[in-house]
């Protein structure tokens, strides 16, 4: 009996332990495949942002990483092209000419956002693209664009705004990182049911 209480006690203990490692490295993991820029064709900046996204787009096109930006997120129902919407505007105030931006105004999620870029950059002859978003969102974006270009010669980096909220290993200690991850737990599962 005392044998069988040790060898439960150690099971428990065990599970615990590795459910604690795994609680803990969430924001690790969901920011994981954040890469550094490298000169592509196109910079896309992903929809749903406060306008970080768009400052770090701005900063990589000043920078010479890419020569075109497409701003997903757009919704066409309120999309005139003739006044941008405030995205655009503030990727204009921050020097990317219009010229430069395209709009998409079609993708409503991740996956449509992978697809119709996907599209888009096959009609355009354009090879590679730097993909911006949030860091918790990464992983997310990782196996999404990796399903969305599989099979072509297309491929992404994903780079990430730095938000002041964000830190990985402490992620449960801010209420809006901690909001982050998780929903990006259920949205990854969600993803890996609907999508890939």
């Amino acid at each position: 009996m005392k044998l069988f209480l040790k060898l439960t006690l150690f099971a428990l203990l065990s599970v615990c332990g590795a459910a604690s490692v795994i609680f803990l490295s969430l924001g690790f993991l969901v920011s994981l495949y954040a890469g550094n820029p490298e000169k592509t064709d196109v910079i896309i900046v992903l929809g749903g942002d406060s306008g970080l996204r768009v400052r770090k787009g701005a900063e990589l096109y000043n920078s010479g990483y890419a020569s075109h930006v497409i701003l997903t997120g757009i919704d066409e129902r309120f999309y005139r092209p003739a006044h941008p919407n405030w995205r655009e505007r503030r990727m204009i105030a921050l020097g990317v000419p219009k010229k430069a931006i395209r709009v998409d105004t079609q993708s409503t999620t991740t996956w449509e956002e992978a697809v119709n870029t996907a599209d888009t950059m096959e009609k355009k002859g354009w090879k590679s693209a730097i993909v911006v978003s949030d860091p918790p969102h990464m992983l997310r974006l990782h196996q999404t664009w990796s399903k969305a270009f599989k099979g072509s010669s297309k491929r992404y980096i994903l780079v990430s705004t730095k938000p002041e909220w964000w830190r990985p290993f402490v992620w449960w200690k801010n209420k809006k990182s901690y909001q982050f991850v998780i929903n990006e737990i259920k949205k990854n599962l969600y993803y890996a049911v609907m999508y890939y």
